[in-house]
């Protein structure tokens, strides 16, 4: 593989973007820095096909992304491939509003190909090519120029690695007969919504017990302004405060700006200071949350209890049983709390539709309905279609 300088100019990337538009993928990855910002600053971008791969610097003078930007998003004939995308794919998104597309995630196609949950990168690389990625680059600074030689091979070594093991994971996948599974996974890395910051949504992120209209509807203002302030002064939203004061302040909302000083997790120089001030102006402007606005109830069934909760147990080993037999990650398939909600009652779930009931929701839902058992063969346990005629013994015997 061709590996090229450190490309600087417009008219370099142009000419590589231009080869690398006839291919069939690219491998994709960016390093940034966002400890002190809110807006990530892009500092490399890394791409790669099976020929060739190069790091670019967007923060080399004069240099214009345009040609990068425009074969990630409008090039509908690549496809684009990342390891664990989401935050590069948010800097592409903060760029031109759009997501690259068609887009393809190796860590989420393992879930489908192994019982690995979020297999890192360095696992990835180790397990499919047998090397060790040296990490000692890993957490430098990327903003500081010029970048070193080991910085550079480091960043380029995340995208030639992944150009030669993603043919092996298509190639596995497409043998699986799994590539279906995948569809709206990655079609959720494509919804640009999944990454633009609306401070009048933002409040939904936020963990708040209760419906009461009058404390969402604080919340709701309260979180629109910490993002406006966050975006206005490019720092993260942290910064300004953190989400369990917010909640706080909405729920038991400071009568004066002298009692933010009595708020945990402000200083006592908000009693005075303008963003103190600025703060419960908004206060003071909320209203309570529409009707409409109300989150919905959590569709949870009846309460558990203690047989309902040993039910959920039984559920969760049988997704553990079935994740090992068929070699996937148990995530891809449910979550714990569907596995709760199916125990008490809930039908209108994800692991009773379409391809996920087809490889587990339809035993799980047996298993629930009495129809379904364990039984230990051989020393391990086992899952048989039972009536209730059958022994324990039959069972086991069913199971062989």
């Amino acid at each position: 593989m061709k590996i090229h300088d450190l490309i600087t100019t417009t008219g370099a990337l142009r000419e590589l973007c231009d080869r690398l538009a006839k291919s069939e993928f690219v491998a994709v990855d960016t390093e940034f820095m966002r400890e002190n910002t809110y807006w990530p600053e892009l500092c490399l971008v890394q791409i790669a096909n099976e020929h060739e791969a190069a790091a670019v610097d967007p923060l080399a003078d004069g240099i214009d992304l345009a040609p990068l930007l425009e074969l990630l998003t409008a090039n509908e004939d690549v496809l684009k491939v990342f390891h664990a995308g989401g935050q590069d794919v948010e800097i592409i998104v903060n760029l031109t509003g759009k997501t690259p597309h068609p887009i393809f995630d190796t860590q989420i196609a393992m879930m489908a190909i192994s019982q690995s949950e979020q297999i890192g990168y360095a696992n990835l690389v180790e397990s499919w090519m047998g090397l060790t990625i040296d990490k000692g680059a890993r957490f430098t600074d990327w903003s500081r120029r010029p970048l070193t030689e080991r910085q550079i091979e480091y960043a380029i070594g995340d995208v030639t690695h992944l150009s030669t093991i993603f043919p092996k994971i298509l190639k596995k996948l497409i043998r699986s007969g799994r590539g279906d599974w995948l569809d709206a996974e990655m079609e959720k890395l494509a919804d640009p919504g999944n990454y633009l910051s609306d401070p009048e949504t933002v409040w939904h992120r936020i963990r708040q017990p209760g419906r009461n209209p009058a404390v969402l509807g604080r919340l709701k203002v309260l979180a629109a302004w910490r993002e406006s302030e966050a975006q206005h002064k490019n720092i993260p939203r942290g910064r300004i405060m953190r989400d369990e004061t917010l909640a706080d302040i909405a729920s038991h909302p400071p009568k004066k700006q002298a009692d933010l000083a009595k708020v945990r997790g402000l200083s006592a120089a908000w009693r005075d200071n303008d963003i103190g001030k600025r703060l419960m102006k908004t206060i003071e402007k909320a209203e309570p949350l529409d009707a409409a606005e109300l989150p919905e109830k959590i569709k949870r069934g009846a309460p558990l209890g203690k047989e309902g909760a040993l039910v959920a147990d039984l559920l969760k080993l049988l997704l553990k049983i079935r994740s090992r037999e068929i070699d996937v990650a148990a995530r891809l398939l449910t979550r714990s709390e569907e596995m709760e909600a199916l125990a008490a009652g809930v039908r209108d779930l994800p692991v009773l539709q379409g391809w996920r009931y087809e490889v587990f929701g339809r035993d799980a839902l047996e298993l629930v309905e009495g129809r379904m058992a364990f039984a230990v063969v051989s020393g391990k346990l086992a899952m048989t279609h039972v009536d209730e005629a059958q022994t324990p013994l039959e069972l086991a015997q069913a199971a062989e």
